[in-house]
């Protein structure tokens, strides 16, 4: 990343959770393994196909052991070695979509398709990158968008309003880390994420700074310093990761990893959730949440559920 950021060379990159398998590729070779959209670049073009009639069925992890798991994480945060730890678990989908189609048929502001092995559709940006000043905008805090005055409870919700105001401080101290005159010129604005499945509302704040004059030297450097991503790993970033680990008790892969791409000048990256992938014959999804010690295992397991979904709109 540093080299082709010198050079001023388009590049494209994956870099899943634990750092094991992440992927380099050149702007227009990318498209062999790799096909994607940002809000500005793609390097596809969408098959003019109606959406096709399909069936959902979700087999959520089971909640005695998510039970398991979030007491584990409780007795951690109880004894002061967390403050925030996002834990997630795989749910299993059945579904008469397989990942093309469902990547094809899906919107959302970020789509990441690695062939045959998961599909991303994700609504949060990571890093951008514009013209020397880098911004962050982590997403905390998740309603059903159908409940009665669901924004202002999301707002006004003391768990919710926590678990932001962490992960805010969190990636305030991360970009300070890369970048000078760190402020927050956006705090707790909402998006609404539809789906046939789920209307969801999100709360994000944007964390932005300045880079030094030569940061497309060390991109490569810039984003080493700043992963895993605050939002989906949680504060104080090295024990809760290992805390994460012992309580999930699986891999997460690319899900929760991060896409994006250098367009020779600026980059643009999201988080890798809203996270669908190939098991063998299975289907599996990836989902979760931010825990504190004011969270409530039931309210929590719903949220996790809540969230399989794909952004597809049915023909009616």
């Amino acid at each position: 990343m540093n080299e082709l950021g010198k050079a001023r060379r388009p590049f494209v990159f994956l870099i899943d959770f634990d750092f094991r398998q992440p992927l380099l590729f050149g702007w227009e070779e990318s498209k062999s393994q790799l096909l994607w959209k940002t809000p500005h670049f793609n390097n596809y073009e969408t098959p003019n196909t109606p959406c096709p009639d399909f069936h959902w069925q979700v087999k959520p992890v089971s909640y005695a052991r998510y039970r398991q798991a979030f007491e584990l994480v409780q007795s951690h945060i109880h004894n002061g070695d967390s403050y925030l730890l996002n834990l997630t678990m795989p749910s299993r989908v059945e579904t008469n979509l397989d990942l093309e189609t469902i990547f094809h048929q899906s919107h959302a502001p970020y789509l990441v398709y690695l062939k045959d092995r998961f599909v991303c559709f994700s609504p949060e940006i990571f890093v951008r990158i514009e013209q020397g000043r880098i911004s962050s905008n982590p997403m905390k805090g998740t309603i059903d968008a159908n409940l009665p005055d669901a924004e202002n409870r999301l707002k006004t919700d003391p768990k919710e309003l926590a678990e932001h105001h962490t992960i805010v401080d969190l990636i305030r101290n991360d970009l300070s880390r890369v970048a000078d005159q760190v402020e927050v010129p956006r705090f707790c604005y909402i998006d609404k994420i539809k789906a046939d499945q789920a209307s969801l509302l999100q709360m994000s704040s944007e964390i932005s700074g300045q880079l030094p004059e030569y940061y497309h030297e060390h991109l490569g450097d810039i984003f080493a310093r700043l992963l895993p991503a605050g939002s989906i790993s949680g504060a104080p970033k090295k024990k809760t990761i290992e805390i994460i680990k012992a309580a999930e008790g699986y891999e997460r892969g690319y899900y929760t990893g991060v896409f994006g791409v250098f367009d020779g000048t600026n980059v643009d990256s999201c988080v890798l959730i809203r996270y669908l992938e190939q098991q063998d014959s299975q289907l599996v999804f990836k989902s979760g949440g931010g825990i504190t010690h004011l969270s409530q295992c039931d309210d929590e397991y719903h949220e996790l559920i809540k969230k399989v979904y794909v952004p597809i709109t049915r023909n009616h």
